[in-house]
């Protein structure tokens, strides 16, 4: 585990911050203690720093310190070249060629084929998962992890680092480490082989915990969505949200992402506009007209002054 090289990545973007500037001052001595600590098994996380941030939506985050985020940074390289071949190809968070808008596009390119030119009817179910990282059960995550990690004492550190942060009992991850994105793919990547290998759906798309299914046919849907919420509940301990289970016509508008898909456009979801329209300043207005370059956002874009 190269924690040089790790560090080199891990502070791309981040020499302003004041903790990550701090840590320079005896950067080399105290990357050898804490290989020390690791190569000793002594190593132990610290604690965490938390705080709420609104980006869009209100997240509550749990900041560990930068010695223990370097080891995050240090077993993401690790894990990522392993996992990374594994995944499904229609899973689009925290994956270097992927993202949301790839999400949208393949999205609307799914539907396109379902329709046969728009001539036909095309279903979307979209769906979500309560309180998802707040959920992630440890035991399932550490027996998920040992299929494929065979080296015992990487393990073992792991296995520490994911006990190091706890919402209920044996159960969380926290929103500020970089390993938590990767181990909610590797937690749901479960469910997305359980639904392209053995439910064989096609047209399928996740996002985090944000998910799509496209048919042409609505009752197939329900009873995809049955067995989705059984394999859930029963092998992942995980609950759909009840509320934001919603069925809908391509030509209607399939809301994914902060986006309504229709088959000629996209348009900002009402939510996300009317928060737009609520936070906008000045260092967050070019970020904004980003978000307006991927839909039909002219007139809005002019409302804020763009």
């Amino acid at each position: 585990m190269n924690l040089f090289t790790a560090w080199r990545e891990f502070k791309r973007g981040k020499l302003k911050k004041q903790d990550v500037l701090a840590a320079t001052d005896n950067l080399e001595d105290d990357i050898f203690l804490l290989h020390q600590d690791l190569f000793g098994g002594v190593y132990r996380h610290g604690p965490y720093h938390s705080f709420v941030l609104c980006d869009p939506k209100k997240r509550h985050i749990h900041k560990a310190l930068v010695r223990d985020r370097l080891l995050h940074h240090a077993i993401h390289r690790t894990l990522e070249p392993i996992f990374e071949p594994t995944f499904i190809y229609d899973s689009y968070a925290s994956r270097g060629d992927k993202g949301l808008h790839k999400a949208l596009k393949r999205l609307n390119q799914m539907a396109w084929k379902l329709s046969q030119n728009n001539t036909k009817t095309v279903w979307g179910l979209k769906y979500d998962v309560k309180k998802f990282f707040d959920s992630i059960d440890h035991f399932i995550l550490f027996d998920l992890l040992r299929k494929k990690i065979k080296d015992n004492h990487a393990l073992d550190l792991i296995v520490h680092v994911i006990k190091s942060f706890e919402k209920t009992s044996g159960k969380g991850l926290p929103l500020g480490n970089l390993t938590s994105q990767l181990f909610a793919n590797i937690y749901l990547d479960h469910l997305d082989q359980f639904v392209k290998r053995n439910l064989r759906v096609k047209n399928y798309i996740r996002y985090v915990d944000d998910f799509v299914i496209l048919s042409n046919d609505k009752q197939y849907l329900e009873k995809v969505l049955l067995i989705i919420r059984s394999f859930l509940k029963h092998d992942l301990l995980l609950e759909l949200h009840q509320r934001k289970v919603i069925f809908r016509k391509w030509h209607q508008g399939i809301d994914f992402l902060g986006y309504v898909l229709f088959p000629h456009h996209q348009i900002l979801r009402t939510k996300t506009k009317n928060r737009m329209f609520r936070k906008i300043n000045n260092e967050s207005r070019q970020s904004y007209f980003g978000l307006l370059k991927h839909c039909r956002g002219r007139k809005i874009k002019k409302e804020l002054g763009g």
